[in-house]
C-alpha cells in the first residue's frame, strides 16, 4: 500500500495527468464524432494524443520540476524538500496514458460487439465521466475535502471540455471531405 505521504506528494501529478489525459482524449473523440467523421479517426487521433500529448506532459513536467531544484540549489535553500522531477514525470505520463485510454476502450472494443460498436460515442462518454468521478473522489479524499463536491466538481470540468470539442468537430463537420 502506498504511504499517506507518497499519495499526497505526487497527488497534483496524478491529477494533472489523469484529468488532461481524459479531457484531451475525449475531447478528440468528442470532435470528430460531432465532425461526423470516420471511427478510425477516433482511433488514430486518439492514440496520437495519449502518446505525443502524454510524453509532452511528463517533459514539461520534468523539466518544470528540474528547474524548480535547481533554482531552489543555486540560492541556497537546500533544505527545502523537492520533489524528484523523474518521479513527477513518470506520475503524470503513467496516469495521462492509463485514464486518457479511457475514452477510446469502446473505439477499440467495438469490433468485438454490435452493442458496443453501436453505441461506442456513448460508452465512452459514460466511461469517461466516471474516470471523472473517480479522479475527482480521490483527489477529495487525500486531501480531506468532501469526495462528492469534488467529483462533481471534476466531472464538470471536464464536461464542459467534452462539450466544448463537440461543438467545435459538429460546427466544422461540413467542411471536411
Amino acid at each position: 500500500m502506498i504511504k499517506k505521504s507518497t499519495e499526497r506528494k505526487y497527488l497534483a501529478e496524478f491529477v494533472y495527468g489523469a484529468i488532461d489525459g481524459s479531457v484531451t482524449t475525449f475531447a478528440i473523440v468528442a470532435g470528430v464524432i460531432g465532425a461526423s467523421l470516420s471511427p478510425l479517426i477516433v482511433l488514430i487521433l486518439g492514440f496520437a494524443n495519449l502518446f505525443a500529448d502524454g510524453f509532452s506532459m511528463a517533459i514539461s513536467n520534468y523539466l518544470s520540476n528540474k528547474s524548480q531544484a535547481d533554482l531552489y540549489s543555486n540560492n541556497k535553500l537546500k533544505h527545502l524538500r523537492l520533489k524528484d522531477p523523474k518521479k513527477t514525470a513518470l506520475v503524470t505520463f503513467i496516469s495521462f496514458i492509463i485514464i486518457g485510454f479511457i475514452p477510446l476502450l469502446p473505439f477499440v472494443l467495438s469490433p468485438l460487439s454490435g452493442f458496443i460498436n453501436q453505441n461506442k460515442f456513448l460508452i465512452s462518454a459514460i466511461l469517461t465521466a466516471v474516470a471523472f468521478i473517480i479522479i475527482g473522489a480521490v483527489k477529495g479524499k487525500v486531501v480531506g475535502k468532501h469526495y462528492i463536491k469534488s467529483s462533481l466538481e471534476t466531472l464538470l470540468i471536464g464536461g464542459i471540455a467534452a462539450l466544448i470539442a463537440f461543438l467545435v468537430g459538429y460546427s466544422l463537420r461540413g467542411i471536411t471531405g
